[in-house]
């Protein structure tokens, strides 16, 4: 076989490095791009992405369960899906069309997101689908949305955070989570630009800063406030901005009069002396930008802390402006396009509103369907997992590129409601610990078997090219979805061409506020990616948005103030230990594929506790010794790792493993009420000897 190269991009976070897969003699092989988002490089998972596509662990025939306590054994394909079908239409016969529900993923294909939410709502006529993408990034979207009237994780391109004078980020560590991102750090603190970080950890990322404000967890949200209150009171507001392009700035005044720099320092832990050199550091430069991540957004307030954050980028008139602005650092793959195109619980394709009458019969025609035969908003992704199996919640549930078992908060309890269902079908490339609960298994297509497109962070659509087929005996999850939709009798097109579908989301789309229409994978090829919105082929893409107004009624952006107020669960004498939860390097949200890669699994063979030396000598425990954390809702055990890059009062905890070492079986449910946001990143635990 001749030797050939496909140029293609990274299978894991926002990013979405550009990269080549070269393949000679049948092995494919990771190889540069230059490519605008990563210049060339790649991280540790980057390079080792193609062990994905190694036959190893990778499932190649459906497996089925005859009973729910029998093995899983290989099937056939027209057996599983005939199993399928059968399953959602005897739930809906018995229990009404929201029985049968569907859950997604972030990392998933915009046309595969596309068809989750077309499948739900036309094959199952459900208002049961939402996706993983809730738990990383429904805050931030739900903030700028109500501050600007659309969500984008970066309004702006790459290139604006290397020019910057001045970079706020909250709740990041880049240097491990998106290390090429750090590449832009870097070129714009070798301009001389100032870095500040927000973590209560001293994280890579915190190393690197000019300013770490090591910020006591569940605070940010008083932080922002009191940076606020200091840009007022030292009169470094842009007034002139204020009055022309934003509303509600009397009402974030009068809130943020009440978090003086002594309070804040009680309630955050940041010296009074940090919190003016940070307004110092911002007011001063001619450009700068303020991020968040998924620290100061995964909470039950997060909703409130992200409009904080935006409120004080637009108290000193950065959003819109040239080269400033507010952003998200977007989480996984397709985090961006994910939540876009209609696998969340209240949106249609083109990041409409289910409820909007107009959105409804614009889709409607697309489908070909009666706009009446669309369901309503259903539940969040924790609510429609919580009631798995309940009178009121789904009896059956397809699950497509997400790892529930592992991923989702209190861990042990989502798996009860998951086997309290009356069927369970999962699609994976590997046996992964939800895949292992259910009752069907279909085995279904790598990253580089299939083509399709993927929103970056900036708002960059990609295309993602199919370098090698399937394994024999996979299907791609488009086709699975074509062969449940016939076998259910939907209405419309349901060709499972990649570039088919995509033509039908750009009709989906247009006019919508996630414009697609001018998007065509032969624009994605000859551009290097195309910015949304781009509502004509004509259209050259909007790199940079609110640069004219902003997308509200009147085109000014909207101050939301809002009160800091503790932790969901704060701590106490039997629970007196703060945790909080990330990623590493090595390894991607659930670990189902990265702890399969024999590089990436030998740098981090299993989870660790960050413990203090202060704490650590309290609780009696040594370096290397093993731990439990314990919270209300469970315990989780990992290693002993003693260090003084975190606070005293706080453990970390990565989140990467199942079992009895996830992070997840502690973790918090308590929900933001805009969002539907867990509260991952801060609860009470102690710490238990073993």
């Amino acid at each position: 076989m001749p030797a050939r190269t496909v140029l293609t991009h990274c299978p894991y976070c926002s990013l979405q490095c550009g990269m080549s897969l070269h393949e000679a003699d049948g092995v494919l092989r990771i190889g540069t791009r230059e490519f605008p988002t990563n210049r060339g490089g790649l991280c540790q998972k980057g390079w080792t992405a193609a062990h994905l596509l190694a036959p190893g662990e990778r499932l190649t025939s459906p497996l089925m369960r005859e009973r729910r306590d029998g093995p899983l054994t290989p099937a056939s394909w027209d057996a599983a899906l005939d199993r399928v079908a059968g399953e959602f239409r005897r739930v809906r016969a018995a229990y009404g069309p929201d029985s049968a529900g569907v859950f997604g993923g972030g990392g998933l294909t915009n046309e595969k997101a596309y068809w989750l939410g077309k499948f739900a709502r036309v094959a199952l006529r459900s208002a049961s689908i939402d996706y993983n993408g809730r738990f990383c990034m429904s805050s931030a979207a739900a903030a700028a949305t109500r501050a600007f009237g659309i969500d984008r994780g970066l309004p702006f391109p790459l290139p604006d955070i290397a020019s910057a004078d001045t970079i706020l980020l909250a709740g990041s560590n880049a240097a491990e989570t998106m290390p090429p991102f750090t590449g832009w750090l870097a070129e714009q603190q070798g301009g001389g630009g100032a870095l500040i970080v927000v973590d209560p950890r001293r994280t890579p990322t915190a190393r690197r800063a000019t300013l770490h404000l090591q910020i006591t967890p569940g605070t940010d949200l008083a932080l922002a406030n009191g940076l606020l209150h200091i840009v007022i009171a030292e009169g470094r507001t842009d007034e002139a901005y204020i009055a022309a392009r934003t509303s509600g700035f009397v009402a974030a005044r009068r809130t943020a009069a009440a978090y003086w720099p002594e309070r804040v320092e009680r309630i955050t832990g940041v010296t009074v002396a940090d919190q003016r050199a940070a307004v110092s550091l911002l007011a001063n430069a001619r450009t700068a930008v303020v991020l968040t991540a998924r620290g100061a957004e995964q909470h039950s307030k997060g909703v409130d802390t992200v409009s904080a954050f935006i409120n004080l980028a637009l108290a000193l008139g950065l959003p819109g402006t040239p080269g400033s602005g507010y952003g998200c650092l977007t989480g996984q793959g397709n985090g961006q396009g994910g939540r876009e195109h209609g696998q969340k619980a209240d949106q249609l394709p083109g990041y409409r509103r289910i409820e909007d009458l107009a959105a409804r019969e614009h889709v409607a025609r697309v489908w070909g369907v009666d706009p009446a035969h669309i369901p309503g908003p259903g539940r969040s992704a924790f609510e429609l997992l919580d009631s798995l199996g309940e009178p009121d919640g789904a009896r059956a549930l397809l699950v497509m590129g997400s790892n529930v078992a592992v991923s989702s908060p209190a861990a042990r309890r989502i798996a009860r409601r998951l086997a309290a269902l009356d069927f369970l079908v999962v699609c994976d490339p590997v046996l992964s610990e939800t895949a292992a609960l259910a009752d069907v298994v279909l085995p279904v297509a790598q990253w580089a078997e299939e083509t399709g497109t993927m929103t970056n962070l900036e708002g960059r659509v990609l295309l993602r090219r199919r370098a090698a087929p399937p394994p024999p005996g996979v299907w791609t999850d488009l086709e699975v979805i074509s062969a449940l939709a016939g076998r259910l009798g939907a209405a419309g097109d349901w060709d499972p061409a990649p570039e088919r579908v995509f033509a039908e989301l750009r009709l989906a789309s247009a006019g919508g506020p996630a414009d697609y229409s001018g998007i065509s994978y032969e624009r994605i090829a000859s551009e290097d990616g195309v910015f949304w919105p781009c509502p004509s082929p004509g259209h050259p893409g909007t790199p940079r948005m609110f640069l004219d107004g902003f997308a509200t009624p009147d085109g000014r952006a909207r101050f939301y103030p809002a009160e800091h107020r503790p932790a969901a669960e704060d701590l106490d004498a039997a629970y007196p230990v703060y945790l909080t939860t990330g990623r590493l390097l090595q390894h991607y949200q659930s670990g189902a594929q990265t702890r399969r890669v024999p590089d990436l699994r030998e740098a981090q063979p299993e989870p660790f506790v960050e413990v203090h030396p202060d704490l650590a000598s309290a609780c009696s425990l040594e370096d290397g010794e093993l731990v439990r954390v314990v919270s209300r809702r469970g315990a989780a055990i990992g290693r002993v790792r003693i260090t003084e890059s975190i606070r005293a009062d706080t453990v970390f905890m990565p989140f990467h493993w199942g079992g009895a070492a996830s992070a997840n079986l502690v973790t918090n449910p308590a929900l933001d009420p805009v969002s539907k946001m867990p509260e991952f990143k801060v609860c009470a635990v102690r710490l238990e000897a073993m």
